[in-house]
């Protein structure tokens, strides 16, 4: 029996010139409020803020990486940062889902755990996750700084957010990418800062 090659040189191609493509969008689109997200963490954290991460499905594992990072370690060694990524916690999460409705999973999470300190950040591809805008929601409510990292023209978290970051792109793939880079963006910004200064009331 023979065996069977597939190429996909072509759709490789396809895919990398897909992502450099959505990559630059940000240089032209995103520079401007990535630098405040950045500042505005930086802030939070020497106020004695958190920032939570929240998201579902493949932005779940992209909160879960990003609050790993800060408090772990990025790239330089430095001071345990303080984020959480309200995703890990399968016990709240199910007692939420079952006692009450699942796009309440993250809200309740908020409400209990957010300050007006923190900075808040709501990870969703089509802007239109119902979990998050409530989640939003409360976390303005109690006037924690707000940010979506977003996609397809931002959908309804573009209009509640305090700061919007929406990737040029409604390709999923593409779109989740860039969300992970500018947390890495974000998280890099925090490592230059913290190794040089670390000052928590």
């Amino acid at each position: 029996m023979e065996k069977t090659e597939f190429i996909f040189k072509q759709s490789t191609i396809e895919i990398i010139n897909g992502h450099i493509k959505t990559v630059h969008s940000i240089i032209q689109n995103n520079l401007n409020e990535i630098d405040h997200l950045c500042n505005a963490a930086i802030e939070r954290i020497i106020d004695g803020g958190k920032i939570l991460f929240m998201g579902n499905g493949g932005s779940a594992a992209d909160s879960q990486h990003l609050a790993a990072e800060f408090v772990g370690k990025f790239n330089k060694n430095r001071n345990s940062l303080p984020a959480i990524a309200l995703t890990t916690d399968t016990s709240v999460i199910t007692s939420i889902a079952n006692d009450y409705e699942y796009r309440h999973i993250f809200s309740r999470q908020i409400a209990g755990l957010c300050t007006d300190r923190d900075l808040v950040i709501g990870i969703s591809t089509s802007g239109n996750s119902k979990n998050i805008v409530e989640a939003i929601a409360e976390a303005k409510n109690k006037k924690a700084l707000t940010v979506g990292f977003l996609g397809k023209g931002g959908g309804k978290l573009k209009e509640v957010v305090d700061l919007p970051i929406v990737i040029d792109s409604n390709v999923v793939a593409r779109i989740q990418e860039c969300h992970i880079l500018i947390g890495h963006i974000l998280c890099n910004a925090c490592d230059e800062y913290f190794t040089k200064n670390f000052h928590r009331k």
